[in-house]
């Protein structure tokens, strides 16, 4: 057998082999149906409760700032004293 069929020979059995993904993920729960409803609800929020929202996400990044910028500043100081006063 020369090598072009034979190399077609092995491409072809290797895609008799081969898994058929179209029917793999077929029934799966994910998709994009515009029948199907989502699984999810958000409450509603009113305005009063947003704005607290709002002011609590600030704050807690407010603070998360201020313990990064603390302990990056203490871990500068304790490098710069080792270098200097070893």
């Amino acid at each position: 057998m020369p090598l072009g069929e034979s190399m077609i020979s092995v491409v072809n059995s290797n895609k008799r082999i081969m898994l058929d993904k179209s029917k793999r993920f077929r029934k799966s729960l994910g998709g994009y149906g515009k029948s199907r409803k989502p699984e999810y609800d958000f409450p509603k929020a009113a305005p009063e409760q947003l704005i607290e929202i709002r002011r609590k996400l600030k704050k807690e990044n407010q603070m998360h700032w201020v313990k990064v910028i603390g302990l990056t500043a203490i871990i500068i100081a304790v490098l710069v004293w080792m270098l200097f006063y070893k």
